[in-house]
């Protein structure tokens, strides 16, 4: 970008006022995933703001329709999905083969071999959303022997015979009907919330719950609750409402959590794409031809 921009890169967390100091001269912003809500309010208070560029081709913590009606051009980048598919099975094998206690009880010089873990090979893996990172998940799964079911509020037979998958009856079937859940649905009105205390209820005691997806698709009060109350056997979550996690929550204590930072997109290549793409966004809109514009 040579000297067309000036660069100020904020690595400090930022809200209220103290965020609207720190951006209010900037005619150009670029955002890392969801981590700053953009919101209307947010927006009007920022004059200068002429571009927008997210990582990922969807944000759900802007307000794109809000930007857009103040003239802001709102791109995105490209985003792999493998690295959230590999997390996934990374929290999978973690919890149910006890990875964390087993390795922190061998550097602390603590006993060896603690607990016993849970087999994958004839496992029953519950996917909850089936489209490309549900969908290789899945294959995943079969790899490992298991067998895959899966339901979203659109999944129809079809789908799930194309992805080799058993389609669930019903969102509460698939639950009591898995020794895991993982979930892969984009957040949306129709979605948000769509794990509710009724839904964890049916998940057998022995069972986990994963989310490398949206922390808006399960209530969140209702997950703590039901982990602190041992009502199934634990979660992997790298995902959750508020970013980064508060010192002393429940996610950071509760020993049937294994709790990521959102690692699910933190790979070199992706954040080479990110970032080389921001650059690519902002040079095009410099000359007049944005590129990868957000609906």
């Amino acid at each position: 970008l040579g000297d067309a921009v000036q660069i100020r890169t904020l690595t400090a967390s930022h809200t209220g006022d103290a965020l609207v100091a720190a951006l209010q001269d900037a005619d150009i912003l670029v955002v890392m995933r969801e981590r700053t809500p953009i919101t209307a309010e947010l927006l009007a208070k920022l004059p200068c703001l002429r571009l927008l560029v997210t990582s990922g081709m969807r944000n759900a913590a802007i307000d794109v329709a809000a930007a857009k009606a103040r003239g802001v051009v709102v791109c995105g980048t490209d985003s792999h999905p493998e690295p959230a598919v590999e997390l996934t099975w990374a929290l999978i094998l973690g919890v149910m083969r006890h990875l964390v206690p087993e390795a922190n009880a061998s550097r602390s010089d603590g006993p060896w071999q603690q607990t016993l873990g849970r087999d994958l090979h004839g496992a029953r893996l519950g996917l909850l959303g089936l489209g490309k990172i549900g969908q290789r998940v899945a294959r995943i799964g079969q790899a490992f022997g298991m067998q895959v079911s899966a339901w979203s509020p659109n999944l129809d037979a079809a789908r799930a015979q194309a992805a080799g998958v058993h389609l669930a009856a019903s969102k509460q079937a698939l639950f009591a009907d898995s020794d895991v859940v993982s979930l892969h649905l984009v957040l949306g009105e129709r979605t948000r919330g769509i794990v509710d205390a009724a839904t964890l209820a049916c998940l057998p005691a022995h069972g986990y719950l994963i989310n490398t997806a949206r922390a808006g698709l399960i209530d969140q009060h209702a997950l703590i609750e039901a982990l602190a109350q041992k009502r199934f056997a634990g979660a992997g979550l790298d995902v959750f409402d508020i970013e980064p996690l508060p010192v002393g929550h429940p996610f950071r204590t509760l020993p049937n959590v294994l709790a990521t930072p959102h690692l699910g997109y933190v790979t070199a290549r992706n954040y080479r794409d990110y970032f080389g793409q921001a650059v690519e966004n902002i040079a095009a809109w410099l000359q007049g031809a944005p590129r990868r514009v957000l609906d």
